[in-house]
């Protein structure tokens, strides 16, 4: 019997193989056993590729990130370009809402470094406000797609049920949203880039980078002349 043309194992399959289990299956339930089972090789195998288990997580979370469809043709406009792109990573993690827990034990931040970077350039902000733009966004889109996804692996309901006449203000809020999660990520994200950048002393040019405005130029002093009586 000679060798498959392709390797059974490789960091990959492993990841995918875990991946699709943990779809089906459920965190709680995924083994080594269960991954090899999806590959048709033994556990034992596997160690071949990963010391522990934990390191499968850890290639397993960096792959939902990876998986993220980004735009071909990013928007020349700043905010419209870091919505898409944060609207893909939410979207991304919820494929695999069994598994999106994983992104808080294994978050792969090394995998962003270089999206840090290459949009902390082009932000119109001052620089020392560039990491509250990142950190905020950050946030926003991890907490979005975390809480969505515990919803739908867990079968629940975002808002749980309660009585409408002792929570008023509540219930009117919720009767006058017509936006679905999706829509209210979109929203909030929105309003969160157009409130951080309103506050700073900054104008956006054709290119998206900063442009300092220009204080009027002040006319030249004129001496009054002194004449005496």
């Amino acid at each position: 019997m000679g060798r498959p043309a392709k390797p059974l194992i490789s960091r990959e399959r492993a990841a995918r193989a875990a991946l699709g289990a943990i779809d089906i299956h459920g965190l709680d339930a995924l083994s080594l056993e269960l991954v090899a089972q999806r590959l048709g090789v033994k556990a034992p195998s596997l160690y071949y590729h990963f010391r522990h288990k934990a390191e499968l997580m850890a290639e397993v979370a960096r792959l939902i990130l990876m998986d993220a469809k980004l735009p071909r043709d990013p928007s020349p406009d700043w905010k419209e370009a870091m919505l898409a792109l944060n609207i893909a990573v939410r979207r991304s993690i919820l494929q695999h809402p069994n598994a999106a827990p994983l992104l808080l034990q294994f978050f792969p931040r090394h995998l962003l470094l270089g999206a840090y970077d290459h949009w902390i350039g082009l932000y119109p902000i001052p620089m020392e406000q560039r990491m509250v733009l990142v950190e905020g966004l950050e946030k926003l889109t991890f907490g979005s797609a975390l809480f969505e996804a515990a919803y739908r692996s867990r079968g629940i309901e975002p808002m749980p049920q309660f009585d409408r006449s002792r929570l008023p203000q509540l219930s009117e809020a919720l009767r006058a949203n017509h936006l679905d999660g999706e829509a209210l990520f979109v929203a909030t994200v929105r309003h969160y880039l157009d409130g951080f950048t309103s506050t700073v002393p900054k104008a956006v040019g054709k290119a998206g980078k900063a442009v300092a405005k220009k204080a009027p130029a002040k006319k030249p002093a004129t001496r009054r002349r002194v004449t005496g009586r």
